[in-house]
Parts: structure tokens; C-alpha cells; sequence
């Protein structure tokens, strides 16, 4: 389960260590869960702890971009490394204009 603080209206999910076809379904169900739960307005995807990526982190955000414009919100990634921004880029990801650089303001991190 990955880490998670509510701020406000706003979700943040901290992700880390390998995104591929099983840790991705763990994350998205788990991701899934903290929407319907919490009802953010915005939900920020927090790549910092990320090391590698495969198309299923693409999935994984396009999948709760969805969901997020289904519910009236919307989705940030934000903390991206170099080498996952440019996978991010030349998905498409940029053209939903997702990236966000983003400071921390909430203390707490479940």
C-alpha cells in the first residue's frame, strides 16, 4: 500500500521503488480505494521514490486521470525523475497537461 496524505482537497499519493505489471495493479487498486474513500479534488501522484517504470505506470495514470474526471477532479504528477519524464513525454502524458512541479506543504504521511 503506498503512502498517502489528505491536505484539504487534495490527495497525495507517494509512490516508490519499481512500476511494472504487478506493482502497478497493487497501486491502482489501492489508489482506487483512497478516491472513493477520501473524494479529493485533486490527486497528486508523487513519483519521487519511483527507480523504474514500464508502460504500466503510463496505464496507472492515465487509468485515474479517468477516474479522477469522472469524479470532477483532477490528477498532477509531480517529483517525476529525468529519465520517467521523458517516458511520460513521449506517451502523450504532457498533453494532458499533468506535470506539476510541487513543493510539500502537509506534514503528515500515512
Amino acid at each position: 500500500m503506498p503512502k498517502s496524505v489528505m491536505c484539504g482537497n487534495e490527495l497525495t499519493v507517494y509512490l516508490s521503488g519499481d512500476i511494472d505489471h504487478h506493482s502497478a495493479r497493487k497501486i491502482r487498486e489501492a489508489t482506487d480505494a483512497l478516491i472513493q474513500q477520501n473524494q479529493p479534488s485533486v490527486l497528486k501522484l508523487n513519483f519521487g521514490g519511483v527507480n523504474f517504470m514500464d508502460s504500466s505506470g503510463i496505464g496507472l495514470i492515465m487509468g485515474r486521470y479517468r477516474m479522477m474526471l469522472l469524479y470532477g477532479g483532477s490528477v498532477k504528477v509531480v517529483n517525476v525523475p529525468e529519465n520517467l519524464r521523458r517516458i511520460m513525454e513521449l506517451s502523450g502524458l504532457s498533453g494532458l497537461n499533468v506535470f506539476e512541479r510541487s513543493g510539500e506543504f502537509c506534514e503528515s504521511v500515512k
